[in-house]
């Protein structure tokens, strides 16, 4: 099987983009590689600190390695908003694909020099681990918000860009450029296609676009078509099965069998992510 690195120059070259979908438990699990399957195209599944804490993150490598031996399919292990070279390291030594040293709130020289650390030690122990790095700062949390957090909506420099990962020798990049986590109730910003054009110029390596839960297809296309890569999709599939788990509790107020209760939920699960994945890989 083809390595992630090959996976995201074949994107590269292709003008389409791999979605990322984070997962918390099987059930978000299923969905999401179900409908990868059904489609047949490459998928990444992501845990933040969080999320790989209550998975477990040798649980979750022990799924990905199994799918991979078994079926020889394209799914990848991404160490999604690792905030220390200490956890980022935690996760290159038990045998994630790719990590996120996330920076984006310190300083562009304590983030760079993180950021190196983290590759210069990925380099070490295993030279397909993938690293990626933010700059500029599109706020945190899969959740739905009020109004845009302050802070956030700071967009990357292209200038800036083009040294940061000069410095660091990053595997990849996450700029902020107009794009919000989670969901923003009067409507997340639009994303500029224009500077993702200029920053792909400048830094030359693959770009990655961060908070897409609530973007637009329309951005989605543009984005892609100016140089992003891989798109991270979280809240949309949480609330999906939420609202999908809500009902079925309601629905069967007797039953007590989780995989019963849980089935819906992963349909829910599966709708968004393949619909997103059509529109990642221009399948629609």
């Amino acid at each position: 099987m083809r390595t992630l690195r090959e996976y995201i120059k074949e994107a590269e070259e292709k003008k389409i983009a791999i979605g990322h979908f984070n997962i918390s438990n099987l059930e978000t699990w299923h969905g999401v590689y179900n409908a990868a399957r059904k489609l047949g195209v490459p998928v990444i599944i992501g845990l933040s600190e969080g999320e790989e804490d209550f998975v477990g993150k040798n649980e979750a490598i022990g799924i990905i390695k199994e799918i991979r031996k078994k079926e020889n399919y394209p799914v990848f292990l991404n160490a999604d908003h690792h905030y220390s070279f200490e956890r980022v390291k935690i996760s290159i030594d038990a045998g994630f694909d790719a990590v996120i040293f996330d920076g984006a709130k310190l300083g562009f020289e304590e983030n760079a020099r993180t950021t190196k650390k983290c590759v210069d030690y990925a380099r070490s122990v295993n030279k397909d681990v993938l690293v990626e790095a933010e700059l500029g700062y599109i706020g945190s949390g899969s959740d739905i918000k009020d109004a845009v957090p302050k802070g956030a909506g700071m967009k990357t420099d292209p200038k800036e860009a083009k040294k940061f990962v000069e410095i660091t020798g990053v595997d990849m990049f996450a700029p902020s450029v107009g794009n919000i986590h989670g969901l923003i109730k009067s409507g997340n910003p639009h994303v500029d296609a224009k500077l993702i054009r200029e920053i792909k110029e400048a830094t030359e390596i693959p770009l990655v676009l961060h908070g897409g839960s609530g973007i637009s297809d329309e951005d989605f296309i543009n984005a892609i078509k100016a140089g992003i890569s891989i798109i991270h999709i979280s809240t949309e599939i949480r609330i999906a099965y939420e609202e999908a788990l809500k009902k079925s509790l309601i629905d069967n107020p007797s039953e007590i069998a989780p995989y019963k209760i849980l089935q819906p939920a992963v349909e829910a699960v599966e709708k968004i992510a393949e619909a997103r994945l059509k529109l990642f890989n221009n399948l629609n």
